[in-house]
């Protein structure tokens, strides 16, 4: 079968270069006669690939020098968890923006540490915008103020930041982290899944700032306690080795490309190319709020379930795969993550163009 464009929302597609690569090295890392799968994580050789991924990451993102990069497990999801059992050191409150499901989970995580703020929320309208971020007030008494970037789901994007003053701001950008410039030292926290921008899953990237660490609830387990890792170099326990090789190929691969603000402009080309075909039919609907649209996850409906199905096989016959939109929503979503070229968006955009031809 020849090779097809990945639109899933994740795991999603890595760059060809990159597997090509780690296809090169696997049965042989640099001269060691095994692969990154096989090696002692406490091994020069593996110290080596953990400090130049770090490295790679920081250099991407300008990350500050108080910040601390941890390679963690869980998932995103953990993090629902641990942030709040690290940083609900003071007040016991912390503020949330509902903009999806992965924020209200991330909220009701919270709720069993402290109490929760929702200081907006678009579940009224199945979150198909971002409240206005001038309306998203922190709590004077709030240990931190939690948003979620991109809403892999629904479509939407925060494409401006809430100020949150001396309140740190922690933000969960699994499906949008190094897809645009960040400003790191505007956040106490952040966190991701891999598995969407960066690397195999089961990866989970935190960034956070230094005088947040060492303030966790006597309760936090031993892996969760964010200064335990931060102090063994996230190597507290075995992590996972292969995901962390393939992140530092990832970040290469980005480097090599001219860096995040080259994909930036890249992301947005191609989610251009998608928009303008869907606001140009007669036969897609776009679900998200035209100024809170993604550059990561484009969503759109049809006019009918069977319509629908009929697309989703369609384009699968025409190498197009996993567009299927999530069950919250329906429809199509297609998920253009950084891995995804211009020239697999033009085959989708001209295969929508056909279908509709096709379709009247």
């Amino acid at each position: 079968m020849k090779p097809v464009y990945n639109f899933s929302p994740g795991p999603s597609a890595l760059p060809k270069p990159v597997l090509e690569k780690a296809q090169k090295e696997l049965l042989n890392y640099k001269g060691t006669g095994m692969s990154v799968m096989e090696m002692s994580h406490r091994s020069k050789v593996f110290q080596d690939i953990v400090d130049s991924a770090q490295e790679l990451l920081s250099e991407l993102m300008g990350i500050p020098d108080n910040y601390k990069i941890l390679f963690l497990q869980g998932g995103a999801t953990t993090q629902f968890s641990m942030v709040p059992l690290n940083l609900l050191r003071k007040y016991k409150k912390a503020d949330y923006a509902i903009t999806g499901s992965f924020a209200k989970k991330a909220a009701q995580e919270a709720e069993r540490y402290g109490t929760v703020n929702v200081v907006a929320s678009s579940a009224d309208a199945n979150f198909s915008y971002i409240p206005d971020v001038e309306s998203m007030k922190a709590s004077p008494d709030s240990d931190y103020f939690h948003i979620t970037t991109n809403n892999t789901i629904y479509g939407t994007r925060f494409t401006r930041l809430p100020d949150t003053g001396s309140v740190p701001l922690v933000a969960d950008m699994s499906s949008n982290i190094l897809s645009e410039v960040m400003d790191v030292s505007k956040f106490g926290l952040i966190y991701a899944g891999a598995q969407k921008n960066m690397a195999p899953s089961g990866l989970t990237v935190v960034i956070i700032r230094e005088d947040l660490l060492g303030n966790a609830m006597d309760i936090t387990p031993t892996m969760l306690n964010y200064k335990i890792q931060a102090d063994a170099n996230s190597l507290y326990n075995t992590p996972t080795t292969f995901s962390i090789y393939m992140a530092k190929l990832v970040f290469e691969w980005l480097k090599d490309l001219g860096g995040v603000p080259v994909i930036e402009e890249i992301n947005k080309e191609k989610a251009s190319l998608l928009y303008d075909c869907i606001d140009n039919s007669n036969i897609y609907k776009g679900t998200a709020n035209p100024k809170d649209r993604s550059i990561m996850n484009v969503t759109f409906t049809l006019p009918s379930e069977e319509m629908t199905a009929k697309f989703v096989k369609e384009a699968e016959n025409n190498g197009l795969v996993t567009l299927k939109g999530h069950r919250s929503v329906g429809g199509i979503r297609a998920s253009i993550y950084n891995a995804m070229p211009v020239k697999g968006v033009k085959a989708l955009v001209a295969f929508m163009k056909e279908f509709e031809h096709n379709n009247k």
